[in-house]
């Protein structure tokens, strides 16, 4: 017997200035079933999910939750009505407590007049068992990695007791071992008969974890079938229109002599406590490991975005300090954060000033004056490069979607011709043609002579891009093995090492 219909939308439209962002979609979600929601960014997805959540107002189409016809106005009103999203981007109270950040606009009170602390804690602690949530309940946010606070916010989700949790990307800032996790939360919420919309660009994810699939193309329903009738590569041509038989470009790069070496590196206040490597020029150099082994803090304390405590740093065999970012910048380093939000972009600024941001000396004229010409031409460069979909240089950054925001910032920094170039999680959240398009340009990189480093937390990622592979664990590099014979298995098992 089929389940019952709890959510139907049907013909909904939504435009924005010089985008048609959505063009008569339609989506049915089950009770207790899980619908997988995919397509290339840009193709609506979140938009449809924010028309659903109030966050935007749909052009056109009828939204009817449960066998009532709903427009929420707001996440508020959504929330109260029993539908909840977990967003890519995180958007929390990061000095506030994690208690404080699960009970913001609802704090349970004594009497129904004070705020009980009391009674947070206690149902803190309750939602945290029930989960199997092993975060510190009065821990300050940001002292969090990204992702103990994306569990939060799934807790944060679930504690609403929601008979509708769309969940945007929930496991792309993730270790394997999370995300097992966070399908026996899905899992447990199905059995409640709470119906599921999953977006996610990983494809082994959507096979395993789904009821249904949905996907959806330039703002366009494409279909809708059982995830047992899809395959990977049928998923892949119905997102892109086209077949993708190869999911990594060839890699024809040839790493050549040492030129950067790293000895000793530990950072201040943070989770990395000996880190010792080389790299080649030409080589894409990966850093696996699983979440808290200091993968983020190796890149960081490199690019003098963090405290050094110890350790030197050799650029073709000459020592440098790089105490900050601009003095890396100055010695040909480049940094493409994990967190794109929170510091890889400007949200309320343009394509253009997002562009040419770390660049401005370039575009000084007579010394005082920036170039409007030279800064418009990079930028074109920049878009039609990267692939990036806007209606143009003057478009917010924030109007576009995640993966054409990573574009951007990676064609930010490919303008300061970088011979060092970091990326951390550079494919969190892009779709499957997208991370295509990044991959070729990583290895197009190396091929020109440009050394790369590359944390990932997407095991066949690192397997079919790296040449080689530290491995870190605890703060210490655990291991190296070789990027063509290694195995998921020998890299977890060094992963695990320091736990």
């Amino acid at each position: 017997m089929d389940k019952p219909v709890l959510l139907e939308m049907k013909g909904i439209s939504k435009e924005f200035p010089g985008v048609k962002a959505l063009d008569n979609v339609s989506l049915t979600v089950r009770a207790g079933s899980v619908h997988a929601l995919m397509g290339e960014n840009g193709a609506g997805k979140s938009t449809l999910m924010k028309c659903l959540f109030g966050i935007y107002a749909k052009d056109t189409g009828t939204i009817t939750l449960d066998g009532k016809d709903v427009s929420f106005k707001n996440s508020k009103e959504a929330l109260e009505n029993g539908v909840a999203m977990v967003h890519q981007e995180l958007n929390q109270a990061l000095t506030r407590s994690v208690v404080d950040n699960l009970w913001l606009g609802r704090y349970p009170k004594a009497g129904g007049i004070l705020v009980s602390e009391r009674l947070m804690r206690q149902r803190t602690d309750e939602i945290f068992q029930q989960l199997d949530v092993s975060v510190d309940p009065n821990a300050i946010m940001r002292t969090l990695p990204v992702s103990q606070r994306q569990m939060v916010e799934i807790a944060k989700a679930v504690s609403y007791e929601s008979k509708m949790i769309v969940f945007d990307e929930p496991t792309s800032s993730l270790t394997e071992v999370e995300v097992e996790h966070l399908f026996r939360i899905i899992h447990m919420l199905r059995e409640r008969g709470c119906g599921i919309i999953y977006i996610s660009h990983k494809m082994e994810e959507i096979l395993r974890i789904s009821d249904e699939v949905t996907i959806m193309r330039d703002g366009q329903w494409v279909v809708t079938k059982p995830a047992k009738e899809l395959t990977m590569d049928e998923i892949i041509r119905l997102m892109v229109g086209r077949e993708l038989t190869n999911r990594f470009p060839p890699k024809d790069n040839e790493p050549g002599e040492v030129i950067l070496e790293v000895e000793h590196l530990a950072g201040k206040y943070t989770r990395l406590k000996d880190a010792s490597f080389q790299l080649r020029k030409g080589e894409i150099l990966g850093i696996a490991g699983l979440d808290g082994a200091g993968r983020t803090e190796v890149l960081e304390n490199l690019f003098g975005a963090m405290t050094k405590e110890q350790g030197t740093i050799r650029l073709h065999g000459k020592m440098i300090r790089n105490k900050t970012p601009r003095e890396a910048i100055k010695n040909g380093f480049a940094l493409i954060t994990e967190e794109r939000r929170a510091t890889g972009i400007f949200g309320v600024r343009s394509i253009r000033e997002n562009t040419v941001i770390s660049n401005l000396k370039e575009y000084l004229m007579a010394g005082f004056y920036l170039s409007d010409k030279k800064m418009e031409k990079d930028t074109e460069w920049s878009i039609e490069s990267m692939h990036i979909r806007t209606p143009g240089q003057k478009t917010q950054i924030r109007a576009l979607s995640g993966g054409n925001q990573q574009k951007v910032v990676i064609g930010r920094w490919l303008l300061t011709r970088p011979e060092i170039l970091l990326l951390d999680e550079p494919t969190r959240g892009i779709d499957v043609g997208a991370k295509y398009e990044i991959y070729q340009m990583i290895i197009s990189l190396a091929r020109e002579g440009k050394g790369v480093i590359m944390v990932s937390s997407e095991m066949p990622e690192l397997l079919g891009v790296c040449d080689r592979i530290l491995v870190m664990s605890g703060g210490f590099v655990a291991g190296e093995v070789d990027g063509k014979t290694t195995s998921q298995e020998e890299i977890l098992t060094l992963a695990a090492k320091y736990v």
